[in-house]
């Protein structure tokens, strides 16, 4: 018997390694695997992390992810119920519960992103289309949306609420329940569908924020109003408190002055009566003080010669 050299040797150890790297691979705990012989999927998906070994050179191993993967649509005009064309942004959550259905249907994850695109884009926009604008803004039906008390009452449609019938959590789960079973046979699980963003279509927009600002301009006139109706009542209280001032105390001065008066005029009659020369006195310095009430260096005066006043004028000496 002939033995082998050693090249020949080295040469069959290489190729029996050879063999068994081709036939051996590897599972993660992220990932789940196919093998394919020719191109066909043969038996089970292999989702246990690990070792495992396949026929050499005529099978592949076709990896899958086994995570939960996001789906990011793009955005889309699309119009309202009530005919408001509005920008709607939609993002999914979605992972492979069949990876064998998979593979068959759609190969690869962009192949299943492209699929998703069309049927989440389609019932998304399949229910904007049923729901009024007022039902994809507003959370839930039952929620109460903190109001502004300070427009509560303003004129028009200020301020006001409108009911309703579902809301943006229900129109959500509607989408999410059409969808799911679109993408079933798909080797696919919808996890979830939320709206990222709505917005007014740029047409549009620049209405609704100028009737926005006529709103508040309505309100800010009205604020305007009552506030130069409650200064006219601050002032006209004001007005009418310091004419009531301006009465008392002009009366208390015509009480004080009066008693004044009257004092005065009893402290005089006391002294003056006790002497016919104070008497006298008397009349002649009440006579001093009815003059200068009564003349003035403009005034022009006719008296009678009986008259008491002119009785003290006829005794001035007129060459003083």
């Amino acid at each position: 018997m002939k033995r082998l050299t050693f090249p020949a040797v080295a040469a069959i150890v290489i190729l029996v390694g050879l063999v068994a790297y081709s036939a051996a691979y590897t599972v993660s705990e992220t990932e789940q695997v196919i093998i394919t012989q020719f191109g066909k999927p043969v038996g089970d998906p292999i989702s246990d992390a690990g070792l495992h070994f396949k026929l050499p050179l005529i099978q592949e191993v076709t990896r899958v992810e086994k995570r939960i993967l996001e789906w990011d649509g793009r955005p889309n005009e699309m119009p309202t119920k009530d005919k408001t064309y509005i920008v709607v942004d939609t993002f999914g959550r979605w992972r492979i519960n069949d990876a064998k259905q998979f593979f068959l249907r759609l190969r690869d994850e962009r192949s299943a992103q492209s699929r998703l695109d069309d049927i989440l884009g389609s019932e998304t926009r399949n229910a904007i289309a049923k729901h009024e604008l007022i039902e994809l803004v507003r959370t839930t039906k039952d929620r109460q949306p903190v109001r502004d008390e300070t427009i509560a009452d303003a004129p028009g449609n200020i301020g006001i609420l409108y009911p309703i019938n579902k809301g943006r959590a229900k129109i959500e789960e509607e989408i999410f329940q059409q969808a799911a079973s679109k993408v079933t046979d798909l080797g696919i699980e919808l996890l979830d569908v939320r709206f990222k963003r709505i917005n007014y279509n740029e047409s549009v927009r620049d209405r609704i924020y100028s009737r926005m600002i006529s709103e508040r301009q309505q309100i800010a006139e009205r604020f305007r109003s009552e506030g130069a109706g409650e200064a006219a009542k601050i002032m006209g209280r004001k007005e009418k408190d310091l004419l009531e001032i301006e009465s008392q105390a002009y009366k208390e001065v015509q009480e004080i002055q009066g008693a004044a008066d009257a004092e005065a005029t009893e402290i005089y009659a006391k002294s003056y009566n006790q002497s016919p020369e104070s008497i006298e006195f008397y009349a002649f310095i009440k006579t001093m003080e009815t003059y200068q009430e009564m003349l003035d260096e403009d005034s022009t005066l006719i008296l009678s010669t009986d008259s008491d006043i002119f009785k003290f004028l006829k005794r001035i000496d007129v060459n003083e």
